[in-house]
């Protein structure tokens, strides 16, 4: 009998490895030769950060996307010319043995870039379950023992003729806004075309502390010290199911125009993070009495320095906000989104972003991270909103992206996650990239707001 290809056991094959350098004639003598980590790259945990996207096999004149040794070739020598544009993303992150600060180290050390070929059409991924899909399509080891590479891509080719493309990177490196001009900028770079992003490598790392330090004692009690040992020990709290989701537009609309209903106007991640919390306080046993949520916030634009919308680094905090379950039960989506704004409100400004410089000045050296997420202070979730970073534009010779996201190859985590990015479809819907406990999950599932993601939500209409 024939066998069905819906169900065909994916198995993926590596083909071929390579390691790839920033091309010489890009690099400038003056260039540090270290980078010492600025005090909010310390924040970033060293956590791994995986932006997934994947190619169809176009239907126009074009034809079919077909990953030849040409097109891996033509990655290549693109992924080159933007390392050396991003001459850090080429290095190596280590450990000052004598004062034990983060450094990059700017040697050209390179990046791993990776060939694969999978034995199902693209249609035919677990689009929904992550966990079991990224095992197979991206590089499966970001241990600096073992690959030491703060950037890794897996360029997978499926018998369609589609493609999916992993991109893993150290997330010392950057945040979202950094990892979203490199990818542009390697798509751009792909076509022939010119950057639309000159990356600012240094100012990020010159923001001062003040002297002497000076910080609201709040910090003390949102942020603690860390090793990287602790991180990778974090307490098993069964947050362990990585999951896509849809959301059309009608909903988030609808959510909007619920959580505006007392005559203040909020934003959609505000409404959808109102609704999210109401859902995640019927997900929490008996024995918490009380849940927080947290949002991701870019200092660029924050800060009273010249446009750091290029600059390559992290520059981000978190919001946090407590409420009792029984509160959150009661409310109303309204009055809860009124609460996101207000703990969104207290950090979108410049003396949250210098208080947070400067606490981490008194700290260093070693890693920092909100205590909450290392998963000791009880039921916790993060939500951040990519609306700007980069989906269907992401095109690198070979057509648009029908999925863009992001996820982590974190084995387990202190809090949930929850990102959002614009769909491809361009038609205002959202793909939520989720990492969440069991209970959440199923009671997230139970409502039709959040759609398991399937290949009908990624065809445009």
């Amino acid at each position: 009998m024939e066998e069905n290809p819906k169900e065909r056991k994916m198995s993926v094959i590596l083909r071929k490895k390579c390691i790839v350098k920033a091309m010489n004639e890009y690099l400038s003598p003056e260039r540090h030769h270290k980078l010492t980590l600025s005090n909010l790259d310390l924040l970033s945990g060293r956590f791994p950060v995986t932006y997934l996207y994947l190619y169809y096999h176009s239907r126009s004149d074009r034809g079919s996307i077909n990953i030849s040794n040409n097109v891996f070739e033509s990655l290549k020598t693109s992924l080159a010319k933007t390392l050396s544009y991003y001459y850090p993303f080429a290095g190596r992150i280590v450990e000052d043995p004598q004062t034990s600060q983060t450094l990059i180290i700017c040697d050209n050390n390179g990046a791993l870039l990776v060939e694969a070929v999978a034995n199902i059409p693209l249609i035919h991924l677990d689009f929904y379950n992550l966990n079991q899909t990224l095992e197979q399509i991206l590089v499966s080891c970001l241990n600096p023992d073992e690959f030491p590479f703060p950037v890794q891509v897996q360029v997978t080719c499926y018998t369609c003729g589609g493609v999916s493309i992993t991109f893993t990177f150290d997330h010392a490196l950057g945040d979202a806004t950094a990892f979203g001009n490199f990818l542009s900028s390697w798509s751009q770079l792909a076509r022939d075309m010119p950057l639309s992003c000159i990356p600012d490598l240094d100012l990020g790392r010159s923001l001062p502390p003040r002297l002497p330090p000076t910080y609201h004692p709040y910090f003390n009690h949102v942020f603690v010290k860390c090793t990287l040992e602790d991180i990778r020990n974090i307490p098993k709290t069964g947050i362990l199911l990585k999951r896509l989701y849809f959301v059309d537009a009608s909903s988030i609309n609808h959510l909007q125009t619920l959580a505006s209903a007392d005559g203040n106007k909020r934003t959609k991640i505000e409404a959808f993070s109102a609704y999210v919390w109401k859902i995640m306080a019927t997900s929490i046993d008996k024995s918490h009495a009380n849940c927080k949520m947290g949002w991701l916030v870019d200092g660029r634009g924050r800060l009273s320095h010249s446009s750091m919308s290029n600059y390559i680094g992290n520059v981000l905090s978190v919001a946090i906000e407590e409420a009792s379950i029984v509160e959150i039960k009661q409310g109303s989506i309204s009055a809860i989104a009124n609460n996101v704004h207000r703990a969104i409100s207290k950090v979108t400004n410049e003396a949250h972003f210098q208080d947070l410089i400067d606490w981490i000045e008194c700290h260093k050296p070693g890693l920092m991270l909100p205590r909450f997420v290392l998963g000791r202070e009880g039921p916790a979730l993060v939500i951040s909103s990519g609306r700007r970073f980069p989906v269907a534009e992401l095109d690198f010779g070979f057509g648009s992206p029908m999925l863009g996201t992001v996820s982590s190859t974190i084995k387990n985590s202190g809090v949930g996650y929850m990102n959002q990015r614009p769909s491809a479809t361009g038609d205002g819907s959202w793909v939520i990239s989720a990492i969440l406990w069991p209970q959440l999950a199923a009671a997230l599932e139970s409502d039709s707001v959040l759609q398991p993601l399937c290949a009908s939500h990624l065809q445009k209409s």
